[in-house]
């Protein structure tokens, strides 16, 4: 395949290593891989299959056209001031700089911009377990910026086989709020439905059995049929009585289980219901009904 782009990558973790490991398989030459030191540096090159490890941030950075930032959030700025310094008394003109963050918007490569590079920020719609590289193939990827870093990050993004949504700025962390209530909210429901059923006597194992196919029962049926159809349970019956003593049980978990409980109700009222207001007013009576518990000691999950 020929060779689309050059990219150097400042901190190759999970998501910098796969996407550099895609990226170089599929033409893309891969320059510097920077991250803290020079052991782990060596260890992403060779897990990327590609690039110049440095424990570093230099202006060989800048030796490839493009520059993924692929940090945790509470680093991007201060990586962009050290590229920024790198960059000396020349400038960045020419240079597409990328973050991956979810949350955060290209502004925060601001000092990059100052010196004439196009900032933006891609991010994929993926987990990444540090096992492997995914395959990326239909994936989305949020993107937002310049206008030149926005088009190298759809090319990067169709390199991959993903799919493109452009987002205004302002909208990043609505939309990493989205993604993160479909993903490790997601997760904290079910293990605290894992964590109830350990309680009652099951084996971990066997609660992950029981549990996980319908989750995945539901997830298949929004996917199939739509989330109305798919909406299961007391409350998508309207059995009010079962949704009381289900929040009188949960009085002996700690104050978390009930509280998420009557949130996850609501906002199912909110979005699945067809008479949102009415069952909302329902399930205000429920909660003035069953006393909200004091903290529970002791308890163990």
């Amino acid at each position: 395949m020929v060779t689309r782009y050059g990219i150097s990558i400042i901190g190759a973790g999970r998501l910098g290593r796969s996407l550099g490991r895609r990226l170089r398989e599929r033409g893309w030459k891969i320059h510097s891989v920077v991250t803290r030191s020079q052991t782990t540096a060596r260890r992403a090159v060779r897990s990327i299959g590609g690039g110049h490890a440095r424990s570093s941030i230099t202006a060989e950075a800048f030796l490839a056209p493009v520059v993924l930032i692929a940090v945790p959030d509470s680093v991007i700025q201060q990586v962009s001031e050290q590229l920024a310094n790198a960059a000396g008394s020349g400038d960045a003109r020419g240079r597409f700089i990328l973050h991956s963050s979810g949350s955060l918007s290209s502004d925060i490569l601001l000092p990059l911009r100052k010196l004439g590079a196009s900032v933006g920020s891609i991010h994929p719609l993926q987990s990444f377990s540090g096992v492997g590289a995914p395959d990326l193939e239909g994936r989305l990827f949020a993107i937002e910026g310049d206008t030149g870093a926005v088009r190298v990050a759809r090319l990067l993004a169709r390199t991959l086989g993903g799919q493109v949504m452009l987002l205004d700025s302002a909208a990043k962390p609505l939309y990493h709020a989205a993604a993160s209530m479909a993903a490790g909210l997601l997760l904290a429901d079910l293990e605290a439905a894992v964590q109830i059923f350990v309680s009652l006597g099951m084996k971990r194992r066997e609660a992950l059995r029981a549990l996980l196919p319908l989750t995945r029962q539901v997830l298949e049926n929004e996917e199939r049929l739509g989330p109305r159809a798919a909406w299961t349970g007391p409350l998508a019956r309207g059995d009010f009585r079962v949704v009381k003593a289900h929040e009188g049980a949960l009085r002996s978990r700690q104050e978390e289980y009930l509280a998420a409980y009557r949130a996850l109700n609501r906002l199912a009222a909110r979005v699945l219901s067809r008479d949102p207001d009415g069952m909302l007013r329902a399930l205000d009576q429920i909660s003035q009904e069953v006393a909200y518990p004091p903290k529970a000691k002791g308890v163990t999950a």
